[in-house]
């Protein structure tokens, strides 16, 4: 491909609406151009790189058994609202009507619709098992798309579910799709960490992120470097510790109420008793499912919301107001569940430990002393629902635990049986019985693994692609092309490169040295070839990997088999 012909022009200055170091140079580039907030549209050469990561996929989701299918982008509301996702996805679902009034919606995902067509073929075990994917568009309302690619409204996927007759089926399929995920990140020169991780709106009891650490991710993991657990801040547990009992030797009080005037916040209520956050229990109030639910943790720890979500089974919950506290009957700064009726009441476990907490007295100005669990609980669910933080200790081996920010650039899941139950799929098993299969689902998104490459693959100059994402191996620049023999040798060897498979952009323009070095580290092909006056003289070219510091003069003639043997070693 010649520079002269490509559509796309590089830009000198970065542009001001750049967020990160990809979001800038595929701006720069002219690889990506914003249409809207969240949504791009792509030059040829952010395609080339584009449909080299889909054929990765490809091939590597083949190799364990994938079949490729298609799913319509465009679905009816009704299979939404009968899996219960228009409410659990709220309003990052793109709503619409067609013309006869019918609500449809654009897709963020497929899991209705896969369930649906297997539902038409799947009839005995034998059918079984099945790892069904496609690269398709999804449309997620995102409330704040950042980021350029990472976070976007219309975006490619490669989606994948697989079905099977019982948890050993699921366990294989499951298994193979993570080993063909590692293989993808690493040919995309992604080094991920894969981790524990929440399965949010789509449901199911397990699931896993493949997470690169970078400093510009949203995602928040936290690690031990011990044993080597990992986990996203969602989904990671530690170890909380035992806070001591006020007399110091462990004996259970009395519950009684203490004067606190004016005294409403963790903070000024562990100055005035003289006694450590973690001998105070805070309650948290959340408005769910048009009820009011109490989340009750130590004073020192803060609530994991999307463990709150999965233990009160409420996807929807949020902070409730001050009004919505007042009408339910309590004081705000002042309550508690002890002694309240009818609420919905979740206990973190880091409560069972203790002896003799603080407590909101559900009246103003006062607390209680010497609560203690579960004597003075009536109604209530306990589990984790605290936030893991960094210089907590590891749950399976104590050590002290560290934290990094990453991107999200994969994610399976467990599915289990709530699909094929809510939709009646079902098979019969090889005692002829009824069954309904257990689905598993694999997502990546391909342009947030174009943007996590770059992220991962650059320098002060510009974009250092990996061999097999670049849009081209070869960056051929002609300097000095007045002199026409350097543009015939510059001709020639573009022939004989592209004869021989090389994928090489070559640099036609009449333009300055100086524009088209900057062009070359820009964009950041893996190889960099330069003929120019100085060269020819020495029937010579210049070859320069990306990533190295120097370069060399080798014979023209020599130039292509020396190239193919840069490009294989960078493989």
């Amino acid at each position: 491909m010649r520079v002269s012909r490509l559509l796309g022009k590089t830009l000198r200055e970065d542009p001001s609406e750049a967020e990160t170091p990809s979001h800038r140079l595929l701006l720069r580039s002219g690889m990506i151009q914003q249409v809207a907030a969240g949504i791009y549209a792509y030059s040829p050469l952010a395609q080339r790189s584009l449909n080299k990561i889909r054929k990765i996929i490809r091939e590597e989701m083949d190799l364990v058994g994938g079949q490729e299918i298609g799913l319509p982008a465009l679905q009816p509301l009704e299979s939404w609202q009968r899996s219960g996702r228009d409410e659990s996805f709220g309003n990052d679902l793109f709503r619409l009507e067609d013309r006869r009034g019918r609500p449809m919606v654009l897709a963020p995902t497929h899991e209705e619709t896969i369930t649906l067509l297997v539902k038409q073929f799947l009839q005995s075990y034998r059918d079984l098992p099945l790892l069904l994917y496609q690269i398709q568009t999804k449309f997620r309302d995102e409330p704040r798309p950042r980021a350029g690619l990472i976070r976007v409204r219309e975006f490619d996927m490669k989606d994948a579910y697989s079905f099977d007759q019982d948890e050993q089926g699921l366990d294989k399929n499951y298994k193979a799709v993570i080993t063909a995920y590692k293989k993808i990140f690493f040919r995309c020169g992604l080094p991920v960490v894969l981790v524990e991780a929440d399965s949010g709106a789509i449901g199911g009891k397990d699931s896993q992120e493949f997470i690169l650490p970078n400093p510009v991710g949203e995602d928040t993991i936290i690690q031990c470097p011990g044993c080597g657990y990992a986990a996203n801040m969602e989904r990671a547990v530690s170890e909380k510790g035992t806070p001591i009992g006020d007399d110091g030797e462990g004996r259970v009080g009395q519950i009684s109420e203490i004067y606190t005037p004016d005294i409403s916040t963790i903070e000024n209520l562990s100055r005035f008793l003289a006694v450590p956050k973690s001998r105070i229990l805070k309650s948290v109030f959340y408005w769910a499912d048009g009820e009011l639910l109490f989340a009750v943790i130590r004073g020192d720890l803060d609530v994991n919301e999307s463990k709150l979500k999965r233990i009160s089974s409420s996807p929807n919950l949020r902070i409730a107001s001050d009004k919505e506290v007042i009408e339910s009957g309590l004081v705000p700064g002042f309550a508690s569940p002890i002694g309240s009726q009818g609420f919905k009441v979740i206990v973190d476990d880091s409560v069972e430990a203790g002896l003799n907490f603080i407590a909101g007295g559900n009246k103003k100005n006062f607390h209680f002393e010497n609560v203690n669990f579960p004597r003075d609980f009536s109604e209530y669910v306990i589990g984790d629902i605290a936030i893991a933080e960094e210089g907590q200790n590891c749950s399976f081996c104590n050590e002290s635990l560290t934290s990094a920010r990453g991107i999200e650039v994969g994610h399976v899941f467990k599915l289990g049986m709530s699909f094929s139950e809510t939709f009646q799929v079902n098979f019969v098993d090889s005692a002829g019985d009824r069954k309904p299969p257990i689905m598993g689902c694999y997502g990546i998104g391909v342009g947030r693994l174009l943007a996590a490459a770059i992220e991962q693959n650059h320098d002060d100059k510009g974009m250092c692609f990996p061999l097999e994402v670049a849009p081209f191996h070869i960056y051929l620049a002609v300097l000095n092309q007045e002199n026409p023999e350097v543009e015939n040798a510059a001709e020639n060897l573009y022939q004989k490169l592209s004869e021989n498979g090389i994928e090489t952009l070559f640099d036609d323009r009449e333009e300055s040295p100086g524009v088209k070095l900057n062009d070359a580290d820009l964009l950041g092909f893996p190889v960099r070839v330069i003929i120019s006056n100085r060269t020819l003289k020495e029937n010579s070219v210049e070859i320069k990997t990306r990533t190295s510091t120097t370069n060399k003069l080798v014979a023209i003639e020599e130039a292509v088999p020396i190239v193919t043997n840069l490009l294989s070693g960078s493989k």
